[in-house]
């Protein structure tokens, strides 16, 4: 029997059911499709992501395809370059 774990609630989650969550998130990431992201792009808005080839920032990418590499400082998000 699978015991549901209320990830909202995490800071109170035992170490049982910590393993369950990184197991289904680990699960997820795996089996993800990018379609969440493409609803963003379609929706007009920009999306975040992190590439290996870039280990100084994160990606946003435009809903037009163009991307930059940005980081954050002090909750602002400061562009590093265009890509």
């Amino acid at each position: 029997m699978t015991t549901a774990v209320d990830f909202g609630n995490l800071d109170k989650a035992t170490e049982a059911d910590e393993r369950r969550f990184v197991a289904a998130f680990t699960k997820a990431l795996a089996n993800d499709a990018g379609d969440e992201a493409k609803r963003h792009l379609a929706a007009g808005r920009a999306i975040y992501y992190g590439d290996d080839r870039y280990p100084d920032g994160v990606v946003k990418e435009y809903p037009d395809g163009h991307r930059q590499l940005v980081t954050f400082k002090d909750d602002r998000e400061v562009l590093i370059r265009d890509l």
